[in-house]
């Protein structure tokens, strides 16, 4: 699977280093705003993180990567059946 190329250079960069990120990073491969994580994280919702102290809170790759393609939705290919020539 291809991902979009700040996804596949994270990636890459993960094979050396380890697997937790933070909150910017979650940011950049989701798309979600800082303050939208933070909201989801405060109402029990969404991506599992760990509060690795009082302050610092990470998330795994492989959460983040599974919690979007949870979500994927895979249009039908029926648009040409719905009328027309």
């Amino acid at each position: 699977m291809r991902y979009n190329p700040h996804i596949e250079q994270l990636l890459e960069e993960l094979r050396i280093n380890p697997r937790w990120i933070d909150e910017k990073e979650v940011s950049r491969m989701t798309g979600f705003a800082l303050p939208t994580l933070r909201n989801h994280r405060y109402l029990g919702v969404g991506i599992p993180y760990i509060k690795a102290t009082s302050r610092a809170i990470r998330y795994s790759v492989e959460d983040v990567i599974s919690f979007m393609e949870s979500r994927r939705i895979v249009p039908r290919n029926d648009f040409n059946t719905a009328g027309g020539s």
